[in-house]
C-alpha cells in the first residue's frame, strides 16, 4: 500500500494532464490578446510564461504554482520538433540573389553586438558569473546572446503585417537566415567550450560536431530522399512521418552525446531533409500543426518558471545592468543592421526597417538563454535580465516598423515574384496568415 502511494506521488502523468491544457489555453489567450495590440503572438506566449513563473504566480501563490506547473512535467519535445522545422525550412542555398547584401548585413549585425557584448560581459563577469565558471565561456555566451535574431519570429511579423510580398521581405528574411545559421554555429562553439574540461576536449568536441555534420550530409541525407520516392509510389505517408520523427530524435541524441546541445541535432536533421516533395511537405505540416500550438508553449512556460523578475527588483544595481544590456543590445543590433543595409544600397527607410527586424530576438534568444542556463554558464539573475531584453526587443519591433513605414502601403508590386528560398519559411507556411512563432 505504501509502495503504491509512493508510486502515485512520483507519477508525472497527473501533473502533465493538468499542465498541458492549462499552458495551451493560457498561451492561446495571451497570443490572442497581444495580436489585437499589433504584436506577434510569441510576445503573449512569453508574457504568459513569465506570469506563470515565480515572477507573478510563484510570488503570489507559491504552492499553487508548484502544484499547477512542476518544472519536471514540461518537456523539450516541442522545441526539438520546432528546431527540425526551422532547419528544414531555411533555404539558404536558393537565396543567391540576395547573398551579398544578406551576408554583409548579417555579419555586421552580428559582429557589432559580438564586440560590444564582449566588452559588456567582461564588466559583468565578477557580478554575474556563477561560481566556478571560467571567464572565456561566460564572455563568449553573453556576446552570442547579444547578437541573435529570431528568423521564425521575423517571418511571422512580416506575414502578420502583410509585408511578405513586398521588396523588403526577401532581403530581410535572407539576412535573418544568414544570421540564424551563424548564431547557431557560434552557440555550438560556446557549448563545446563550456562543456569541455580542457582546450583539447573542446577541440575534440568541435571536430566531432563537424564530422557528424558531414556524415549527415553525405550519408544520411540520401536516405529520406529514397524513402520519399518510394512513399510517393506506394502511398506509405505514415512511415515517412515515423522516419522524420525518429530521425530528428536520433540526430538530437547524437549531438547531445558528442557534447553539443540536442537542439543542434534536430536542426541539422531538418537541414538535410529533402525539400519540394509532396510527402515530406505533408508530414512536416502535420508535425508543425501539432508541435507549434500544443507542445511549443510548454517551452515558454519553462522559461517563465526559470525567470524571476523579483531578483533584479530586490537589487537596484541589477536594474542598472539590465539597462546596460538594453543599451548594448538595441543600438548594436539595430544600428549594425541599418548601417550595413544602407551601405548595400537600400533606402534609409528600408535600411532602418531591416535594422528593426534584425533587432527582433524572440524565440531564438530564449533557446540560447535556456541552453546557457542549463549549462550553468549564466545564473538565474542574469537569465532573467536577458529574458526581459528578449521580450522588450521583440515587442518593440512592430511599433518601430509602424513609425518607420508610416504612410507607406505595404503592397506587393505588380509582377514581382518571390524567390523559392523564402516561400518555405516557418512563418510563411504555418497556416497562411498565422505562421509559426
Amino acid at each position: 500500500m505504501a509502495a503504491a502511494a509512493a508510486a502515485a506521488a512520483t507519477d508525472p502523468l497527473p501533473d502533465l494532464l493538468i499542465a498541458v491544457p492549462a499552458v495551451i489555453l493560457l498561451c492561446a489567450l495571451g497570443a490572442r490578446l497581444v495580436r489585437r495590440a499589433g504584436q506577434p503572438p510569441v510576445v503573449g506566449e512569453i508574457a504568459v510564461g513569465l506570469l506563470l513563473g515565480p515572477s507573478f504566480l510563484g510570488w503570489l501563490l507559491p504552492g499553487a504554482q508548484e502544484w499547477l506547473l512542476p518544472a519536471s512535467c514540461l518537456p523539450y519535445l516541442g522545441l526539438l520538433i520546432f528546431m527540425f522545422l526551422v532547419g528544414h525550412e531555411l533555404r539558404i542555398g536558393s537565396l543567391r540573389a540576395q547573398s551579398s547584401t544578406a551576408a554583409a548585413v548579417s555579419m555586421t549585425s552580428i559582429a557589432l553586438p559580438l564586440g560590444l557584448g564582449t566588452l559588456l560581459a567582461l564588466g559583468m563577469y565578477d557580478s554575474f558569473a556563477p561560481e566556478g565558471m571560467e571567464r572565456l565561456p561566460f564572455v563568449l555566451f553573453i556576446a552570442v546572446a547579444m547578437s541573435t535574431t529570431a528568423f521564425p519570429v521575423m517571418a511571422r511579423i512580416l506575414v502578420d503585417r502583410g509585408m511578405y510580398r513586398t521588396p523588403l521581405d526577401v532581403p530581410a528574411l535572407a539576412c535573418a537566415a544568414f544570421d540564424d545559421v551563424t548564431a547557431w554555429c557560434l552557440l555550438a562553439a560556446v557549448v563545446a567550450v563550456s562543456s569541455a574540461g580542457s582546450p583539447m576536449e573542446a577541440v575534440t568536441t568541435a571536430l566531432s560536431a563537424v564530422g557528424f555534420a558531414l556524415f549527415m550530409v553525405a550519408v544520411v541525407r540520401p536516405v529520406p530522399a529514397r524513402l520519399t520516392a518510394r512513399a510517393e509510389r506506394v502511398s506509405t505517408d505514415g512511415m515517412v512521418l515515423v522516419v522524420l520523427f525518429s530521425g530528428l530524435c536520433l540526430s538530437a541524441l547524437a549531438t547531445d552525446l558528442i557534447g553539443v546541445h540536442a537542439l543542434f541535432g534536430a536542426f541539422l536533421f531538418g537541414a538535410v531533409t529533402p525539400r519540394g516533395s509532396r510527402v515530406i511537405e505533408v508530414q512536416t505540416a502535420r508535425l508543425r500543426a501539432f508541435a507549434v500550438p500544443v507542445l511549443l508553449p510548454l517551452f515558454f512556460v519553462t522559461t517563465g518558471l526559470r525567470a524571476d523578475v523579483g531578483l533584479p527588483a530586490a537589487d537596484p544595481v541589477q536594474w542598472l545592468w539590465a539597462g546596460a544590456v538594453l543599451a548594448v543590445a538595441v543600438p548594436a543590433k539595430w544600428g549594425g543592421g541599418t548601417g550595413a543595409a544602407r551601405l548595400a544600397g537600400r533606402s534609409w527607410r528600408d535600411a532602418m526597417s531591416i535594422g528593426a527586424l534584425m533587432n527582433c530576438r524572440g524565440l531564438t534568444e530564449l533557446i540560447v538563454l535556456n541552453v546557457g542556463l542549463g549549462l550553468g554558464v549564466i545564473g538565474q539573475d542574469l537569465f532573467t535580465i536577458l529574458v526581459l531584453m528578449a521580450l522588450i526587443t521583440t515587442a518593440a519591433t512592430s511599433p518601430a516598423l509602424d513609425r518607420i513605414r508610416k504612410g507607406m502601403p505595404e503592397e506587393a508590386l505588380e509582377g514581382e515574384r518571390r524567390p523559392d528560398g523564402v516561400q518555405g519559411t516557418v512563418g510563411a507556411r504555418a497556416g497562411g496568415a498565422r505562421p509559426a512563432p
